[in-house]
């Protein structure tokens, strides 16, 4: 019998399907539990940002200033407390009564970048019942005067002290724009965090040429998305001592093949459930599991990692040369 089984954070999921942080999938307690019908593994709760607790921290006021020299009009770009879905406290009660509904693992999420507040809903996570926290480390750098190395300090500070302050397993999900994503992971992991994930895809605004503003701009993924997390994952995978989930844009059956074989733990969704509904869930993990029957795989575990580049040698070097062999293998215009 073929074994969809897997293990992140720590916790055994019965297979590789994640629904990823969303406020249209995790705000109501039915819409989990129709998740969970369908099949999917466990579930990441929508954010709690750090904006939403900035009453309780007032550590934020320097993140939010740096650079800005305490502008009015740049702090008016940040939404007020009240915009948001729910309170702070409506999202403990949120994750307490999901975690009552359901027997699949249930990840609380926080989206933040200081200490002070969201070390205390941490532990208000935890006490909630949430199995696991996935901390979203989100902060534009915009002063020139700021340096990749404190910002990563910054990171690697708040995971460390997150991390002790409580006894679930975290998971950090980080951006690709490091220079060198393989040292930053590997500081993550020694501070703390028991897995990755990669990567937090973002929301470039646009232009409103009519009305002369900057507008929000959500654009769902699709499968071409995959790629860059799929090449980070497979760098990763056996180099880094935490659990690789790979998110943004997976949407067929062979987007959650190529990121287990590239080592991924679990493959995480959002979009694709927006486009398809919760019945994609089940029909990708009956075409997940005749697959691997067809081929030959009798475990998940078995599957995971054959793809990476745990075996080579120097990375670095693999990356090169197939760079140079896909510019060469352009074929000129007729």
């Amino acid at each position: 019998m073929t074994d969809l089984t897997t293990t992140y954070l720590g916790l055994k999921l019965k297979n590789p399907l994640v629904a990823s942080a969303a406020q249209p999938f995790s705000t109501r307690v039915e819409k989990v539990q129709q998740l969970e019908q369908a099949g999917i593994a466990a579930v990441v709760m929508y954010s709690l940002f750090e904006e939403q607790i900035i009453h309780e921290s007032l550590e934020l006021d320097h993140y939010l200033t740096y650079g800005s020299e305490s502008s009015a009009e740049v702090n008016a770009y940040f939404p007020q407390t009240g915009n948001f879905t729910l309170a702070p406290a409506a999202y403990i009660d949120t994750i307490s009564k999901v975690k009552k509904a359901v027997q699949i693992p249930v990840i609380g999420s926080l989206n933040g970048v200081s200490t002070g507040g969201l070390i205390k809903y941490a532990r208000k996570i935890e006490d909630a019942g949430a199995d696991g926290l996935e901390l979203n480390l989100y902060y534009l750098p915009t002063d020139p005067n700021l340096t990749a190395l404190e910002i990563e300090d910054n990171y690697v500070a708040l995971v460390h002290d997150v991390c002790k302050s409580i006894k679930i397993p975290v998971a950090v999900k980080i951006s690709p724009f490091f220079t060198a994503i393989p040292n930053i992971a590997k500081r993550l992991a020694e501070a703390g965090a028991k897995g990755l994930v990669i990567f937090n895809r973002f929301f470039q605004p646009d232009f409103d040429l009519e009305e002369l503003e900057v507008v929000p701009n959500l654009e769902l993924s699709d499968s071409r998305d995959l790629r860059l997390p799929l090449r980070w994952t497979a760098i990763l995978y056996g180099r880094i001592q935490a659990d690789l989930a790979l998110t943004s844009g997976v949407h067929t059956t062979q987007d959650v093949l190529k990121a287990t074989m590239a080592g991924a733990a679990v493959s995480m969704v959002t979009s694709v459930l927006l486009k398809q509904g919760f019945g994609w869930v089940r029909s990708t993990l009956g075409e997940l599991e005749q697959w691997m029957i067809e081929h030959d795989y009798e475990s998940i575990n078995q599957m995971k990692g054959s793809l990476s580049q745990k075996s080579v040698k120097d990375p670095a070097a693999f990356e090169r040369a197939n760079y140079m062999k896909a510019l060469t293998s352009f074929k000129s215009l007729p």
